[in-house]
């Protein structure tokens, strides 16, 4: 037998390397980046590796290395350069969006991968806007000098719809009250317009969530969204999306006690700080606010560091939740400091001011998160994260506060139509974080067939870093009375400050100064009345006042209800022509009914004027609107003087105003915006004391009431909420002036 030959690896040793059509990039580099020395012995695999470094290195097209002999030949084809970067096709996003979305950067090194990258991340976000049939190709053209530019050749396609959203499993909301619910809308008749109508996968857990909240805050604990399930029609340009829930039944709470596990302080006092009551439909929103309320009460107790558990125990049997609050210490930790980033024009105090505590302060977590609520409601970042992290030891908390800054100011251009008040235009510039200090500040001019005006107004929300609101009024108005033949001028300066009392009231305190002059406009025609107002001339008033408001209807009890009450009282003397005492009151409530179907509202509104000295003209007293009382002109009901050829409304010192609606679907598919109404208002518009009523000719003068009904179509166009109102008298006077039809419309642009 023959001996078997030794095998052995083959070796290569260089003298010398040579590098081949290399132009921008040094021969060190590329033997650096080789890993190859000069004399040294290396294997085939390690020549191996030194191409699969060069060809990784994102810097060569293409690369070849040849021993020859004690030489080693590397030739490479060098990758070119980006010399452009263009978009073509792209009509929906704009060419300055989708440059902040490639990493490709001119005047650097091209990448073909990174090119494809590119174009998938393009592709990807006109699939966030619906547009799932978009294609993005990169395209390269050569340039002299080892120069490329790349083209994204984008074709857009059409939007894909959502043709239909359904649900499966609720029986206790329909499918158009679940619809209401969700970011998310079907396809309509202005889907050109609407852009929320378009599939986005990724608004899929945000409807999921709202969903989820819905049930939760009416009770529906065992609520789940299963399953969601979108099916792409045939002809691939709709999608049919269903929600697959399971509603459970619904609870409310049962016993609701307060049991304390600290030394010294006593559960009693807090029990009585608990607003929820058995009975009342179970919301996790309540539970919080509850919590809040009784940890504030800890700190103006002086008892720091209280934290408060709720535990619930469940009752199947009576459908209820008993709720015990638990007061227990928690640990020992303070907040270090609050350190803010992302705000390149907000002032940091504009966010450390959403914040109870400050640098030394208890950590409490809850707080932390209803700041982070706060500083999100502001409305002046895309973005607003803020996380707790531990500090310098384990009893200090470092508050991270990170947000993204958006644009705060607007150029508004509006419009409005009624068939008392004609065509009108609005112009007006807000910006809500005035030089980044939190402030509002809008300038306004409108013109309309009756109307023109200008205003200044300005609001500090956080005086003296309190939550005290201070507002400054400046307003100028020029008006062609729809109901009267005279014209007026109208300055007024008004201040104020808005402060809370309550969770769910506040209370504003105003100065008012105010310049009316009456012009006459048909002197002929005038009544004798009417015309004793104008040749007053130009008239200065100065008042004090305050106005109250309890509003529920956010933050009630019942997400299915609310109520709003107003009371605001003017007293003008303090200088200026006139003396008076102007009070006005209103109450408003709201309930869904028939499984949050059909809304009903009723408002019962008043007002009295008690005067003391001066003229008191028909500018200073109460004028019924159609806003107040339906079926009738401006001016149309109350005393007028009819002396003559005059038929002057003339307002009155006392009005008494109640409306009743219901509001209801009317089986058209939801997405077209249309719903109906009926109402039912009564009113009345009375008393002239303290009137010069010059010899003239009054009716109406001890008032009497009104009664109107109606129906109502509400249109929610793209460009602005649409309003037709059908109403008829069934109790009037002759010398009322009806208006049967009404048609209204408000937008901004």
């Amino acid at each position: 037998m023959a001996p078997a030959a030794e095998l052995t690896a083959q070796e290569y040793r260089f003298n010398s390397v040579v590098i081949n059509g290399n132009e921008r990039i040094g021969d060190s580099a590329i033997i650096a980046r080789a890993g190859i020395r000069r004399g040294q012995a290396i294997s085939g695999g390690q020549l191996n590796d030194a191409y699969q470094a060069l060809q990784n290195s994102g810097l060569f097209e293409s690369v070849a290395i040849e021993p020859r002999g004690g030489t080693l030949v590397i030739t490479v084809t060098e990758l070119p350069t980006l010399n452009r970067v263009s978009f073509e096709g792209n009509r929906r996003i704009k060419d300055e969006v989708l440059t902040q979305i490639v990493k490709s950067q001119e005047r650097r090194v091209f990448n073909p991968t990174q090119a494809e990258a590119d174009a998938a991340a393009i592709a990807e976000a006109y699939s966030n806007e619906g547009r799932l049939s978009a294609r993005v190709e990169p395209r390269i053209i050569r340039r002299d000098q080892n120069r490329v530019d790349l083209v994204f050749e984008i074709f857009e396609g059409d939007n894909v719809e959502i043709e239909r959203l359904s649900f499966v499993g609720n029986r206790k909301y329909s499918d158009r009250r679940l619809r209401r619910v969700l970011g998310t809308k079907q396809a309509g008749l202005f889907r050109r317009l609407v852009k929320r109508d378009t599939f986005v996968e990724g608004r899929i857990e945000v409807d999921k969530q709202l969903l989820s909240d819905f049930y939760f805050s009416r009770g529906y604990v065992d609520m789940r969204t299963t399953a969601v399930n979108g099916e792409l029609t045939e002809e691939r340009d709709g999608y049919f999306v269903s929600y697959n829930i399971t509603e459970g039944q619904q609870f409310k709470f049962g016993a609701v006690n307060v049991v304390s596990e600290m030394n010294g302080v006593d559960a009693g006092t807090y029990r009585d700080i608990v607003k929820i009551r058995p009975g009342v439909v179970y919301s996790p929103t309540l539970i919080e606010t509850d919590i809040s309320r009784l940890e504030r009460q800890a700190i103006r107790d002086g008892v720091d560091f209280m934290r408060v558990e709720p535990r619930i125990d469940r009752n199947d049997r009576d459908l209820t939740l008993d709720v015990t609050y638990v007061l227990s210490r928690g640990p020992r930790v303070f907040v270090e400091r609050i350190d803010i980033e992302g705000n390149t024009t907000t002032l940091d105090q504009v966010i450390r001011r959403e914040f109870d505590s400050v640098e030394g302060d208890p950590f409490n977590p809850r707080e932390i998160r209803q700041a982070a609520e706060r500083i999100r409601a502001l409305g002046y970042f895309e973005t607003a994260e803020v996380n707790a992290r531990e500090g310098s030891s384990g009893e200090q908390v470092v508050v991270d506060v990170d947000v993204e800054e958006k644009p705060t100011g607007s150029l508004n251009f509006g419009g409005s139509f009624s068939n008392n008040d004609g065509v009108g235009v609005a112009v007006s510039f807000a910006e809500d974080n005035f030089l980044g200090r939190g402030q509002k500040l809008s300038l306004s001019i409108s013109t309309a067939e009756t109307a023109t005006r200008y205003g200044i107004n300005f609001v500090e929300p956080r005086l003296l870093g309190r939550d005290l609101a201070f507002g400054l009024t400046l307003d100028y108005a020029e008006t062609n009375s729809s109901f009267s033949s005279f014209n007026t001028k109208r300055l007024i300066f008004r201040p104020s400050l808005t402060f809370p009392l309550s969770e769910n009231s506040r209370l504003q305190v105003r100065y008012s100064a105010q310049e009316m002059e009456m012009i006459a406009r048909n002197t002929p025609n005038n009544g004798l009345t009417l015309q004793d107002d104008i040749d007053a001339g130009a008239l200065f008033s100065s008042a004090l006042g305050y106005e109250y408001t309890y509003d529920t209807r956010l933050a009630g009890l019942d997400p299915t209800s609310g109520v709003l009450l107003q009371f605001s009282q003017d007293f003008a003397g303090l200088g200026g022509d006139n003396k008076f005492i102007k009070t006005t009151a209103k109450a408003v409530g709201e309930k869904k009914v028939f499984n949050e179907e059909i809304t009903l509202r009723a408002t019962l509104e008043g007002g009295a004027l008690a005067w003391n000295s001066g003229n008191n003209r028909i500018t200073d007293r109460f004028i019924l609107l159609p806003s107040m009382m339906r079926g009738f002109e401006p001016g149309g009901i109350g005393p007028r003087d009819i002396g003559g050829t005059a038929n002057d409304p003339l307002g009155g010192n006392f009005y008494l105003a109640a409306r009743f609606d219901v509001g209801f679907p009317l089986g058209l598919p939801e997405e077209y915006g249309v719903t109906g109404g009926l109402f039912y208002d009564v009113g009345n518009l009375w008393d002239l004391s303290d009137v010069n009523l010059n010899g003239g000719t009054v009716v109406g003068e001890s008032g009497s009431f009104r009664h109107v009904v109606g129906v109502s179509l509400f249109w929610n166009t793209p460009v602005g909420p649409l309003q037709f109102n059908f109403s008829k008298a069934l109790k009037k006077e002759v010398y009322d002036k009806e208006q049967s039809f009404e048609i209204t419309l408000r937008t901004e642009f």
